[in-house]
């Protein structure tokens, strides 16, 4: 039990930040690609990429001793595919609107290797609380990502912020939209998927400097130690 805070913090570590499924593992790539389009949409299918990812992973940890290893992977599509109906099936009762923007790539879900290869790598492994938690960072990690490629190219675009929000929180977010700037003429290469393939980059490239940067200061106590020793000596 002592060592629960510390799995839960490598687990938080690796899903939001070290090996995040959109910047580092680049898998998922198709939807978070082509929907991006507005932060809306990036919500959107990160909360419903999310909820499959935990449901999917309690699931698999719970039944991972009673599944013959020769069919694991089908029974991991199985539970997976489900969860998924489960999602289109309520986004298209009570959010219809956006689950039409979203289209094929609710469904498409299924196929997602984030999903599978958590399962497969993490939960058919491990308890389920744990699993849960992990499924729950890596849907986290992977929605930040959706968020924040789906703002950059929203602003550059439109001009706006949160343009639809309602469309997935309600008539009260109506109120989040927050017009920046006007356009006449939307851009079209940050609305559509080659702007997204360039900011997705960007971000990438913006993740891999910080990761070298935090490098480079850890190491610069220890150059000072080691040079103090060698003065010393």
């Amino acid at each position: 039990m002592s060592q629960s805070p510390s799995v839960y913090k490598e687990l938080a570590w690796q899903g939001l930040w070290k090996n995040n499924a959109g910047l580092v593992q680049l898998l998922g790539l198709c939807p978070l690609l082509a929907v991006t389009a507005s932060i809306t949409n990036g919500l959107g299918l990160g909360l419903a990429t999310l909820l499959v990812l935990v449901g999917s992973n309690i699931t698999v940890s719970l039944i991972r001793e009673y599944v013959p290893n020769e069919i694991r992977i089908p029974v991991f599509v199985m539970v997976i595919a489900t969860f998924v109906t489960v999602i289109q099936l309520v986004m298209n009762a009570y959010l219809y609107t956006l689950y039409q923007a979203l289209g094929i790539f609710i469904p498409l879900i299924v196929t997602n290797c984030l999903i599978i290869g958590r399962a497969e790598a993490y939960a058919s492994k491990n308890p389920w609380h744990h699993s849960a938690f992990d499924g729950l960072m890596m849907g986290l990690g992977f929605t930040l990502v959706l968020v924040i490629l789906g703002g950059i190219r929203e602003i550059l675009g439109n001009g706006t912020l949160f343009d639809g929000a309602d469309l997935l929180l309600g008539e009260w977010a109506e109120a989040l939209r927050i017009q920046l700037f006007s356009v006449d003429y939307p851009l079209l290469l940050a609305i559509l998927p080659p702007g997204a393939f360039i900011v997705m980059g960007f971000i990438i490239a913006g993740k891999n400097w910080l990761d070298s940067y935090r490098a480079a200061r850890a190491e610069q106590p220890q150059k000072q130690v080691t040079r103090a020793r060698v003065t010393a000596q």
